[in-house]
């Protein structure tokens, strides 16, 4: 259910935008920009749901079931990595989800099959940001809070990843906002497995979500080692 209730956003960016801005960007000389928003759109779907997957460790500590777990003969290292691959792995279905829904609007991959192996890049930004949130969770008690500090965070990576324009003509100063963006290689990655095309390249991209996720995965580790229920 949770799914299905966050596809909203995801659809509403790519009828809204997909169609209503497809016209203008026809005129400017790119032929269809659905295929180049989808990718962004799908990144974007995994971005949010992995993120506030670190909503429900406040929950836990505040209604007291963090406490009985941390008491478990488990290191807090699994119980963390746990928690983070399985808010990444609900992030993927999420952006499977978006994807089929893409495909339903007009998105038109170079190869369906595509999808498998943009299945690590997907798996790879989930792991990045559901461990984020994670480790921001750890530092907050305040649950009303976290929504709020989360979006003054997601909404500019969202935005500031050419998710929804092409980062070729950019000013210079946009393209090295844009480049310490992680989610930004993220986009780029499924947008080379979907329509072949890369302003990083598919390798770097890779790399750098690897590197990215292994370290937030140890600061989080880190800070949940030291969270108090």
């Amino acid at each position: 259910m949770r799914i299905i209730g966050s596809l909203g956003q995801p659809v509403l960016l790519l009828v809204a935008l997909g169609f209503g801005l497809g016209p203008v960007f026809e005129k400017a000389g790119t032929s269809n920009y659905l295929q180049m928003l989808a990718p962004g759109v799908i990144a974007g779907g995994i971005l949010f749901t992995a993120v506030f997957s670190g909503v429900e460790l406040i929950m836990d500590r505040q209604f007291g079931f963090l406490k009985e777990t941390l008491v478990a003969p488990v290191s807090r290292f699994n119980i963390m990595f746990g928690r983070t691959l399985g808010g990444a792995t609900v992030a993927v279905f999420q952006g499977i989800a978006v994807f089929i829904l893409a495909l339903l609007i007009g998105f038109r991959p170079t190869s369906v099959w595509e999808i498998f192996p943009a299945l690590l890049v997907m798996m790879l930004i989930a792991i990045f940001f559901a461990a984020f949130g994670t480790a921001l969770a750890s530092k907050m008690r305040d649950m009303q809070a976290f929504p709020l500090i989360m979006n003054f965070l997601i909404m500019p990576c969202l935005f500031l990843s050419g998710a929804f324009f092409p980062i070729d003509g950019l000013p210079a100063a946009m393209k090295i906002v844009v480049k310490f963006n992680p989610l930004a290689y993220g986009v780029d990655g499924l947008r080379a497995f979907f329509t072949g095309q890369s302003y990083f390249g598919l390798g770097h991209d890779i790399i750098v979500l690897v590197v990215l996720g292994a370290i937030f995965l140890t600061i989080g580790a880190v800070l949940f080692e030291k969270i108090e229920a």
